[in-house]
């Protein structure tokens, strides 16, 4: 009789990452806008870059996969809707994005993951999702460098980043090390934006220069900018809107 071997363990691949890849597969282009650094503006800039890229006459979908604090709801004031089931789940429509959010199952309860919980949320989020035909995919990821980072250049191979930034030295050294990191896994960057400039200063794109990434503009601090959140219409009217046109010209310039 042969023997008998215990804990014995076998790696099988997980089968919803192919589903991943062609749920994903008729997006063109898929703009992951990050930050080393929390309360930079990560998600008005990705949520105001939707929506002028959709506005040109593009097809965009809007994905909040900021499991810490969902806030891109907020800011197009999605309020009443809710995606449909259909072998999957069809995001809403809002403001002529398909937007995508785990708020929508969690309404406002705080969601205490951790480790392998965050990945399995990621990767359950990304399965269901039917996307269909996108032109862009703008996908808002949770701030920082741990894990929840290297799950998303897992998952979304064909991902390019979108770096934010702002002038403060504490931001400087945090994306940094995302940089750094990106490098490391070699993942492309598309750009890095410099958001809230109130000095005259080039710290941001100075820091773009010292890694060879492309500075696609500064965004200027708008005090006028809170009052628009939860309204797209006037949201687009401000300071910060017409600052991130520029820059969504430049994307296009640089084949975003």
């Amino acid at each position: 009789m042969g023997r008998i071997y215990k804990n014995f363990k076998v790696s099988v691949p997980d089968p919803r990452l192919s589903i991943i890849d062609e749920r994903l597969r008729r997006v063109k282009r898929i703009l992951i806008v990050a930050s080393g650094k929390g309360g930079v503006g990560k998600s008005l800039l990705a949520t105001a870059l939707s929506l002028m890229l959709s506005r040109s006459g593009r097809k965009v979908g809007l994905l909040d996969l900021d499991f810490h604090g969902p806030s891109c709801h907020i800011i197009l004031g999605a309020k009443g809707i809710t995606p449909v089931e259909e072998k999957g789940i069809i995001p809403p429509e809002i403001q002529g994005l398909r937007f995508m959010s785990v708020v929508y199952y969690i309404d406002e309860k705080p969601l205490p993951l951790r480790g392998t919980e965050t990945s399995n949320a990621f990767v359950e989020l990304l399965t269901i999702t039917r996307w269909g035909r996108l032109d862009y995919l703008i996908v808002d990821v949770p701030p920082g460098i741990a894990e929840e980072v290297l799950d998303i250049i897992r998952l979304i191979k064909r991902g390019k980043f979108l770096i934010v930034a702002t002038p403060s030295p504490l931001a400087l050294q945090t994306v940094a090390r995302l940089i750094k990191l990106l490098r490391e896994q070699r993942v492309p960057i598309l750009g890095l934006v410099e958001n809230m400039r109130f000095l005259d200063t080039n710290s941001v794109e100075e820091l773009a220069k010292s890694f060879d990434i492309t500075f696609l503009g500064h965004i200027p601090f708008d005090p006028g900018l809170e009052p628009s959140l939860g309204s797209p219409e006037k949201l687009l009217e401000t300071k910060f809107a017409r600052a991130v046109a520029n820059i969504m010209g430049r994307i296009d310039t640089n084949g975003g």
